[in-house]
């Protein structure tokens, strides 16, 4: 006898009797004179396969397969329909319920015994598959998991490039992302620009972020570096590289067809484009003002800034936390949306356990 289980839940002795002797050497044959019964043999024991009886007192095989199709540990379970019944409105009304076969009495039992080995088999071979696809779907997980892993070091290692050209004494990428994802986790909170916030992901936006600054890359090293205050023809040299950047960006983007990387890509180019905008319209390059400057770019806005404050660069020294807590919210109506210098200044304290100033 192998390991399968059948239970028979019949209520014909006759019959009953039949089937135990064609299944009983090959399988392990649980009987029942009771869709009820075999039912309740199902809570305490698992089976491979149940042949049903549709006429049986106190509830006959339709309803018996309606509660066994809902329950979790038994839906899975294909089921045998045996019935005196042979016209094909009852056997069409067996299958939809989801019956796997549906066999006329009288029956062969040499048939009977084939049919049941072929749903067997089928069944073993579903198991089987339903194991390669999960292991595939692990793979392929496992092998995107990766991809995004290099993806993520690339991206960190062009940004840390750009740290080193551009003279900063941290990491200034690592701590706007921690300032974004303080700023980011509010506005969740709070419900605020719900609209937009809702639809993002956070990982995938933080992530993007660290490219806001990569145009500087194509900024001479004499303007990037310079000890002291930029003139205005060196100003206007130092904000190409927001154009620039987004062409970089747009640039890496035609080499990738994924949705997701389409989404990493487009909140990176909206970052290197608005960073420098201004919510009175005085920033760079576009001028725009309020709330027709992207989102991405008034939340960097107040991350760049306040980093730019608090570390020491080439041209000043580094600013206290509470010095540039008071620069942000005096100049916070000209430079900064009025929501998101509220939610700054109320998290302040954590801005500067990040900055450590």
């Amino acid at each position: 006898m192998c390991g399968k289980k059948i239970i028979m839940a019949i209520d014909d002795d006759v019959n009953l009797t039949k089937i135990n002797e064609i299944m009983g050497e090959q399988y392990d044959v649980r009987l029942c004179r009771s869709a009820k019964m075999g039912i309740s043999m199902l809570e305490r024991s698992g089976v491979d396969m149940i042949l049903l009886d549709i006429e049986m007192p106190e509830m006959d095989g339709y309803e018996a397969i309606r509660i066994l199709k809902t329950q979790p540990h038994t839906r899975d379970i294909p089921v045998i329909f045996l019935t005196s019944h042979a016209d094909g409105e009852h056997e069409l009304k067996g299958l939809e319920l989801g019956a796997v076969d549906y066999i006329s009495k009288p029956f062969s039992p040499p048939l009977l015994k084939k049919r049941v080995e072929l749903h067997l088999l089928l069944e073993s071979q579903n198991h089987r598959l339903q194991e390669y696809n999960n292991n595939l779907q692990q793979m392929v997980e496992a092998k995107t998991q990766k991809a995004l892993r290099l993806q993520d070091s690339i991206m960190k290692t062009v940004a840390g490039l750009i740290e080193c050209r551009d003279g900063f004494t941290g990491s200034h990428i690592e701590r706007t992302q921690l300032y974004l994802k303080i700023l980011m986790t509010s506005l969740i909170e709070r419900g605020i620009y719900w609209e937009l916030v809702g639809a993002w992901d956070m990982k995938l936006l933080l992530d993007s972020s660290q490219l806001h600054d990569v145009g500087k890359i194509a900024v001479k090293d004499s303007i990037l570096m310079k000890p002291g205050k930029l003139d205005l023809e060196e100003f206007e040299e130092m904000k190409k590289h927001v154009p620039f950047g987004v062409a970089v960006i747009e640039k890496i983007q035609k080499f990738n067809q994924d949705d997701e990387d389409n989404d990493f890509f487009e909140h990176a180019k909206i970052f290197a484009a608005a960073h420098h905008e201004k919510w009175d319209g005085s920033g760079y390059p576009l001028s725009l003002a309020g709330e027709n400057i992207p989102l991405q770019g008034r939340l960097m806005a107040i991350a760049d800034v306040y980093d730019a404050l608090t570390s020491q660069r080439s041209y000043k020294k580094a600013f206290s936390h509470d010095a540039a807590v008071q620069i942000m919210e005096k100049g916070g109506a000209a430079h900064f949306d009025p929501m998101l210098t509220d939610i700054f200044l109320e998290k302040a304290s954590e801005f500067k356990n990040i900055s450590g100033v």
